[in-house]
């Protein structure tokens, strides 16, 4: 009987792995393991059908057997002939079978056994032997007819034997294993080393414990985010994102999908800066001075805030209370705390917060949070702004904060997200809105360091991530260094989505908080392509790695590179340029 490519007789699977030099005992030149492989040249020589892979319908093709096992990882032997043999098999999954990163199955009674192959090695050139590690991924019932993968999951409840033999993973097995079940998700790509397979990300899974993107510069990581978050907002419409964008990038994307606040028009009033953030913005003094400035400005500061007329009647005003007061009364009672005669101090500790209060409400870049207009009590109308509550079809905030003053920029990004959380917390007995808060290039605002400023953004934004999931508040952290992210963050990120990463601290740190079975995906990371990633953790159903699909151009991030071939061939229109340049750097203004 002629057969096609990749069909042999069903007696013959499974069986021809061992018996094809079975009947002749082992010779002083040919040592034992050679009676289950047959060797590379001969392999080589006799091609596929002569080598005698194993492969139905039920079984497939059989590439090696178990050599060790462990419990999450375990040692194979795989013939090198036979991955010769399959290099040109018209499934692109067959053939990559053995490779690296490449998927295979072991056999198990009604089950079949998933595993990723991590690492590779040559046991014995004559005998065309390769000893490679696996990761088990998970495990899947097998379909009585057809001999299929199906309800698959997670885990492994039980193992091979030394001795089982190994299969090369099909795409019709990959398409079982990756398909998205019931729940909601996002298809982002297609799944690596397969053409149609897609890959998809459980939406609940994904936001319910955090994610993070991380992928060194020129990757397309804010494409990838881009992507995420679009493929998230035609799902839910009538969702709550905040994204803190550094460089304004993402107004270009989502104009027609989110709301966009910069300088011109966030209008953060001052007053809802906690105490620590007041700290951050009017103590300039280090040392005991500091202690001392921050002494008098807590004392000041609680009876400015009692002058409101909406702490009429509240119990319980503390410093930290979000309730209006001017800048004039604050002023005027540091004044008159500086004139008493009763006062532990010196003047200059006052000098220095009225100074700098002064400064900061004289200074025009700073209008967008110190400005006089911002003393009404606007507090609600700031949230239903900054949070969509309604969301009106466009379910994103934009925050660009470009164009702050880099010294309170960690400020503004510590209020708003301390708004995110604080909001969750005080809505528990509402109808609970969840909200996610992204954060691009997190790692300045996280930073490993716990000296120095910026700490308030940084311990608001490490409690979101340890307990934010039980408020309904999903952090996102997109960044290119994560190495130099506060130790702990990247572990509470329940999906690590890792583009390449070119820096080995980088690399070490992303495995370091990557799960045990997930290491062999680790590995290819330095090895990836631009727009290719490797997903791990609860968005999605085992690790996988993804080709990303491509992005509409009036989608896309303004992050693009500048073509410097391109555009060191023009020239003309300098002078005119120059003027707008000089005009909106004197304005501080775009």
């Amino acid at each position: 009987m002629t057969l096609a490519r990749g069909e042999l007789s069903m007696d013959m699977a499974g069986k021809d792995f061992r018996a094809e030099t079975q009947g002749s005992e082992p010779t002083s030149s040919q040592p034992a393991r050679a009676q289950a492989f047959p060797t590379r040249a001969t392999a080589n020589a006799t091609g596929a059908a002569q080598v005698g892979i194993p492969t139905t319908g039920s079984i497939g093709i059989c590439i090696g057997e178990v050599m060790q096992i462990s419990g999450s990882s375990s040692e194979i032997l795989i013939d090198l002939g036979r991955l010769n043999a399959l290099r040109d098999h018209d499934d692109p999954a067959v053939a990559m079978a053995g490779q690296v990163g490449s998927q295979i199955k072991i056999h198990i009674g009604n089950l079949w056994l998933l595993a990723n192959i991590r690492s590779q090695k040559m046991t014995n050139r004559a005998e065309g032997v390769i000893q490679a590690q696996i990761d088990f991924l998970g495990e899947g019932d097998e379909e009585k007819l057809t001999g299929r993968i199906f309800n698959f999951r997670r885990g492994v409840t039980r193992y091979p034997t030394p001795g089982s033999e190994v299969y090369a993973a099909t795409s019709l097995d990959l398409k079982q294993v990756y398909a998205a079940d019931a729940r909601p998700h996002v298809e982002i790509g297609t799944v690596y080393p397969t053409k149609d397979i897609r890959g998809a990300l459980y939406i609940d899974a994904l936001l319910g414990k955090h994610f993070a993107l991380l992928g060194s510069t020129g990757t397309g990581k804010s494409t990838a985010a881009a992507l995420i978050l679009h493929k998230i907002v035609e799902m839910a419409p009538q969702g709550h994102i905040v994204m803190i964008d550094p460089h304004g990038e993402y107004a270009a994307a989502f104009k027609n999908q989110g709301a966009l606040f910069d300088v011109d028009n966030l209008a953060l009033p001052y007053w809802l800066l906690n105490f620590e953030e007041h700290c951050e913005v009017f103590v300039t003094s280090e040392g005991k001075d500091r202690q001392a400035d921050c002494d008098i400005l807590s004392k000041c500061l609680l009876q400015a805030r009692s002058k409101s007329r909406s702490a009429e009647g509240m119990g319980k005003l503390t410093v930290d209370s979000p309730v209006p007061y001017l800048l004039s009364d604050l002023l005027n009672i540091i004044q008159n705390e500086m004139g008493r005669l009763d006062k532990s101090t010196s003047s200059a500790p006052y000098m220095r917060l009225k100074g700098k209060i002064e400064e900061l409400r004289n200074d025009p870049r700073y209008a967008f949070m110190f400005s006089g207009m911002l003393v009404a009590d606007t507090m609600t109308a700031f949230l239903a702004k900054i949070f969509r509550l309604p969301s009106d079809g466009k379910p994103m905030s934009i925050i660009d904060v470009s164009g702050v003053p880099s010294d309170v920029t960690s400020v503004v990004v510590a209020v708003l997200s301390r708004m995110v959380f604080d909001y969750a917390i005080w809505s528990r007995n509402e109808t609970q809105r969840p909200i996610l808060l992204v954060c691009e290039e997190a790692h300045r605002y996280i930073p490993a360091s716990t000296i120095g400023s910026g700490q308030s953004v940084r311990k608001i934004l490490e409690r979101i991530a340890k307990e934010g999931r039980k408020y309904g508040v999903s952090l996102g952290l997109i960044t290119q260094r994560p190495s130099d992210l506060a130790e702990g963050v990247l572990s509470q990120c329940g999906t690590i989505i890792a583009m390449r990463l070119n820096n080995d601290r980088d690399q070490d740190f992303v495995k370091a908080a990557m799960p045990e079975g997930s290491r062999g995906f680790i590995d290819s990371i330095p090895a990836l392509r631009n727009r290719e990633c490797i997903i791990c953790g609860e968005g999605v159903a085992i690790p996988i790695r993804i080709a990303l699909d491509t992005l509409a151009d009036e989608k896309r991030p303004a992050s693009s590179d500048p073509l410097f071939s391109k555009l060191w061939q023009d020239s003309g229109g300098e002078e005119e340029m120059l003027e707008r340049v000089v005009h909106r750097w004197r304005s501080q203004g775009r």
